[in-house]
């Protein structure tokens, strides 16, 4: 068709060329050679590469059925992560299947192990939920141009309403989602707060990087994300959800079920009978 672009595809000869130029530039081609000194694990390396070399095919080949955005791998990661909702479907799928586990009839404490991992899963649905929804409503009210939509200096291009991917770039989404996730889940893990902030920093980068957003969207996705979580986490410690209040006016976690603990108390409970 006429105005049409043709689509160019590659051949077999091209595509295993691409490959195997990759597994030389890489060296996992060199693999089977290097472990060969080792004795006749040799063997098992030749099938671990193998075994590999596959499954990192099959990972690009369902990354393309699965999204058909041009980008390659940074389109993938862009809608992998930082979204809510590959924080919201697990934690409500935990939360349907401790509510078909919870019976009037158990043991008291096991009820209670239910109800204090709902309560602090329910925490951060809420906390990565609320900002996330608010995030999504706001940027599409103020309608900011994302890089490179419009010609010239695009930072002050807005279109107000439009409700449109290309002109919802402030506050950017995953950084809200991000940082939600850093407060909600430092807040009831504090050793993964490292983790979660070295996670949340990345992401909000890459968001840059990728030229997704401008820097004072990730800044202020940053600012949605973590207020939001703060006032989820301050509306559960007033009602001693997971959390309670100090004398001093700080929230703390309250102590939760940890594995620890009900191991200890199986334990006891065991040699009690």
């Amino acid at each position: 068709m006429q105005g049409q672009q043709e689509i160019k595809r590659m051949n077999l000869v091209q595509l295993t060329f691409i490959v195997a130029v990759n597994m030389m530039g890489s060296g996992i081609i060199m693999l089977p050679t290097n472990m060969a000194q080792v004795g006749a694990i040799s063997l098992l390396s030749w099938i671990v590469t193998a075994l590999g070399s596959m499954a990192i095919a099959y990972g690009f080949a369902q990354a393309g059925l699965f999204n058909q955005r041009p980008g390659g791998m940074s389109a993938y990661a862009e809608d992998a992560y930082g979204k809510s909702g590959y924080f919201l479907w697990p934690l409500g799928i935990l939360m349907l299947m401790l509510a078909a586990l919870y019976s009037p009839a158990m043991p008291r404490f096991w009820r209670g192990i239910l109800a204090a991992w709902g309560v602090r899963i329910g925490f951060v649905f809420v906390a990565i939920g609320l900002p996330s929804l608010f995030d999504t409503i706001i940027k599409n009210m103020i309608g900011r141009a994302r890089p490179f939509v419009v010609a010239g200096p695009d930072v002050w291009a807005y279109e107000p309403f439009t409700w449109h991917p290309r002109y919802a770039s402030f506050p950017s989404g995953h950084a809200t989602t991000a940082f939600a996730a850093l407060v909600a889940i430092g807040a009831i893990f504090p050793q993964a707060r490292a983790l979660m902030w070295i996670y949340a920093v990345l992401i909000a980068l890459s968001r840059v990087v990728i030229t997704a957003h401008h820097p004072s969207d990730v800044i202020g996705g940053a600012i949605v994300g973590a207020v939001g979580a703060v006032m989820v986490r301050n509306w559960f410690a007033a009602r001693r959800l997971g959390f309670s209040v100090a004398a001093d006016g700080s929230v703390r976690a309250m102590p939760g079920p940890s594995f620890r603990r009900i191991i200890k108390a199986v334990a006891r409970r065991l040699h009690s009978a």
